[in-house]
């Protein structure tokens, strides 16, 4: 058996959090001869000095900075223990924080969510359309329950959803159409490009664009392609949105050289599967089933 408690570990992180005894009793409801006490039980037990007085605050030792770290590592695993128990307690959730990428396939995104309403049809859905990075920062601030991305995510593993196609595109009487012949980036750079803009706050990508002269930076993919459609640029859109667009020849595909299609992977990635509860786990699983039936012109 450990011969220091769980709650010795809290309270010292609590001392240390707060800035000294006094705070962290009051933040924690403890008396701030218990935390003291607590500490310097610790410290006994351990043989080793954790905190040292500066002043009238204290500050962690060197060794105690690295024991803390360590600490910090026990102290999460059992609110998340509890956090487990207590969804398994309680049942089911009542709401999903779903944050999806706009080049995910909106025919499986509503057939997911369809079924999924029909089995959990009180449980709410929050919905997030972002871009590039926008859903991976929901991620990391875990403000997000699922995430569908077509980026990785530091510390987190993905599942495989789907593979989208990107096809660089414009309107049939676009000046690129007009010069008749193989394009490269040269000829790209003359105009203007389209590119939707990453929905992230703090850390945004600017993915896909080729420095052209004039670019213009819209914040929803629907606004892109109503863009090319009217003229108004070229654009690597994904192919699953186009659809009728190019059957009827309203977007042609550029005759590029190379890089006139890109292949983007698509996952999906939980903020912690031991903690999902019913419904998230459901709405996970209809998510990878929707692309297996919804999805042409990807390959899932």
């Amino acid at each position: 058996m450990s011969r220091v408690t769980l709650a010795q570990w809290q309270m010292l992180a609590a001392v240390v959090d707060h800035g000294g005894f006094a705070r962290a009793a009051e933040a924690i409801h403890k008396s701030p001869s218990t935390l003291n006490h607590a500490v310097h039980k610790l410290e006994q037990q351990l043989g080793v000095k954790v905190l040292e007085p500066v002043g009238r605050q204290v500050r962690l030792t060197e060794a105690g900075a690295m024991l803390l770290r360590r600490a910090r590592q026990l102290i999460e695993g059992a609110e998340a223990l509890e956090d487990v128990a207590g969804s398994l307690a309680e049942g089911l959730e009542a709401e999903v924080v779903l944050a999806v990428d706009q080049v995910f396939p909106s025919d499986a995104l509503a057939r997911a969510l369809a079924t999924f309403s029909a089995a959990f049809p009180h449980v709410r859905v929050q919905l997030h359309e972002t871009v590039l990075n926008g859903g991976i920062e929901m991620l990391y601030d875990g403000s997000a329950d699922l995430v569908v991305s077509g980026l990785a995510a530091q510390g987190f593993l993905g599942e495989p959803l789907v593979t989208v196609r990107f096809v660089a595109v414009a309107h049939p009487e676009h000046p690129l159409h007009g010069l008749g012949r193989t394009l490269d980036l040269r000829d790209l750079v003359q105009h203007r490009q389209l590119v939707v803009r990453d929905s992230a706050q703090r850390q945004s990508l600017d993915s896909g664009w080729l420095k052209a002269e004039q670019r213009w930076t819209v914040s929803h993919l629907e606004t892109s392609i109503d863009m090319v459609k009217r003229g108004l640029g070229f654009a690597w859109l994904p192919e699953t949105r186009l659809g009728e667009a190019l059957t009827v020849g309203q977007l042609v595909p550029l005759p590029l050289a190379a890089g006139g299609i890109r292949e983007i992977p698509v996952q999906l990635i939980h903020r912690d599967r031991d903690r999902a509860g019913p419904a998230t786990r459901a709405l996970a699983h209809h998510l990878q089933e929707a692309v297996t039936t919804c999805a042409p012109g990807a390959d899932g």
